[in-house]
């Protein structure tokens, strides 16, 4: 049993060519962050005052929808690998987490353009839209994932003997995870 054990924690979890869509996807936003942190040295003041005008309660809020998620995602996996019950449940609860970050951003996209606030507004917000509606989709598109996970557990086709899908998918959550906790302290906090 422990033979098994050690063989289960030296694997890749998930597919390779996930774990190659989620490299390059970490390269896209690694090429992001770096011009935004040019932008940031040429101009400090333009980003000081735009992050002054964020609301960071909300992104904290996002923050704490997201990490849950990831929590709960974890939880899912590792309840699936050993067979128990709840599998389903965890994954649901994962994404009702991480609607707090969907809804949360919605409303946060919605006061700014209502105070005027835009891609065209200045540096700032043209790479805060930015980023943070691409970080956006991708969140979405892990939503997806995880309601496709959730019935597929539902029906039996994920049951703990072939955790190819499963792993993926939560591979792929994570990352939007961790993007988020690069993103939220970069245009919330250090700005």
């Amino acid at each position: 049993m422990a033979d098994i054990q050690a063989a289960r924690g030296r694997h890749l979890p998930g597919d390779i060519a996930v774990w190659l869509f989620i490299f390059a996807e970490l390269a896209v936003f690694g090429i992001l962050f770096i011009g935004y942190g040019v932008a940031r040295s040429v101009d400090p003041a333009t980003f000081s005052a735009g992050k002054d005008a964020l609301h960071p309660w909300t992104g904290l809020i996002n923050t704490v929808g997201l990490i849950t998620a990831s929590y709960l995602v974890a939880l899912s996996v590792h309840r699936l690998r050993d067979r128990k019950a709840g599998t389903t449940a965890l994954l649901w609860a994962a994404i009702a987490a991480s609607s707090i970050y969907t809804f949360g951003k919605l409303w946060e996209y919605a006061d700014l353009y209502a105070n005027g606030y835009n891609l065209g507004t200045d540096t700032f917000f043209m790479f805060y839209f930015f980023l943070t509606f691409f970080h956006f989709m991708h969140v979405v598109l892990g939503q997806i994932i995880l309601v496709v996970l959730a019935v597929k557990v539902k029906k039996g086709d994920y049951n703990g003997d072939d955790m190819n899908g499963m792993e993926s998918g939560a591979s792929y959550w994570h990352m939007v995870d961790l993007v988020w906790l690069v993103l939220f302290p970069m245009l919330y906090v250090l700005a």
